[in-house]
């Protein structure tokens, strides 16, 4: 049986039930987005990752929110070529259909010869905490250091989150490139919490990779933030042990009413799974 925590718990029926871990902040009767991404995550990875080919790319476009029901996935191969394969999944309730992913893998080969310009991300400015507890959550921010909750974060100041996600379905260890979708959703905490909390709702999420990770913890760290007219883009850059190895992009839109300030008593304290 199963011990380690997880977000899903699946049936032999091929339903994927929520667990606990899996409720949002934003309802007691919704998912969470990281359950909701790694969820597809999960299941294209399962179905259509082979050795040799990188994911390099995974959309989520969120159709809808998403309920703490049981759940099904209908994953799809659309192109097996030689050097890059395309495969979807819908994550369905009911008949609806409240989530699609894309994912892009392509083969791994020689880079081509000659020197290109990179970019300057470093871990000079991602100095991350002390590990704690096996699944802990840290956010930070400019000036306020790191903590487990975002009361103390709700300011202008870039910011950025250290995480080491907990499994997707029970029974199945995480895997690295599951692991960094996971901590890739956290690009639209980085970008929207500000002085009065978080106003805006995703849309979709897009995790770009020139390689898997080697560590266990990951971050990611706010890199843009353009708001206009209710809409919100940001981006932010994936940090391991080794240094930077991919982004996250996030668009959402404004949604002032269902506001989450930590600062407020009624608020859910920790940002965590």
């Amino acid at each position: 049986m199963a011990t380690r925590p997880a977000h899903f718990v699946s049936d032999p029926d091929g339903m994927f039930h929520p667990t606990e871990n899996a409720r949002s902040r934003w309802g007691d009767d919704m998912l969470n987005g990281p359950a909701v991404v790694s969820l597809a995550a999960f299941n294209l990875e399962q179905r259509f990752g082979l050795p040799g080919f990188l994911p390099a790319r995974l959309t989520v476009d969120l159709f809808k929110a998403a309920r703490r029901v049981p759940t099904s996935v209908r994953p799809r191969l659309v192109r097996d070529g030689r050097r890059i394969r395309n495969a979807e999944c819908d994550i369905v309730q009911g008949e609806v259909i409240v989530a699609r992913a894309t994912l892009v893998q392509y083969r791994q080969s020689e880079p081509p010869p000659g020197q290109e310009w990179g970019g300057e991300a470093s871990l000079a400015s991602f100095t991350p905490p002390v590990k704690g507890e096996p699944h802990a959550f840290f956010i930070g921010s400019d000036g306020a250091g790191w903590s487990p909750s975002g009361e103390a974060h709700q300011n202008t100041s870039r910011k950025r989150v250290y995480h080491n996600p907990i499994d997707v379905v029970a029974g199945h260890d995480i895997t690295p490139f599951v692991r960094t979708v996971v901590v890739a959703e956290a690009t639209s905490l980085v970008s929207n919490l500000g002085t009065k909390g978080i106003g805006y709702i995703n849309g979709d999420l897009t995790v770009a990779l020139s390689r898997l990770p080697i560590s266990e913890y990951i971050g990611v760290q706010g890199d843009s933030h353009w708001v206009a007219e209710g809409v919100s883009v940001g981006t932010g850059t994936l940090f391991d042990d080794d240094g930077p190895f991919g982004t996250g992009l996030v668009t959402a839109i404004a949604n002032p009413a269902a506001q989450i300030d930590f600062s407020r008593p009624d608020a859910m304290p920790k940002l965590s799974v």
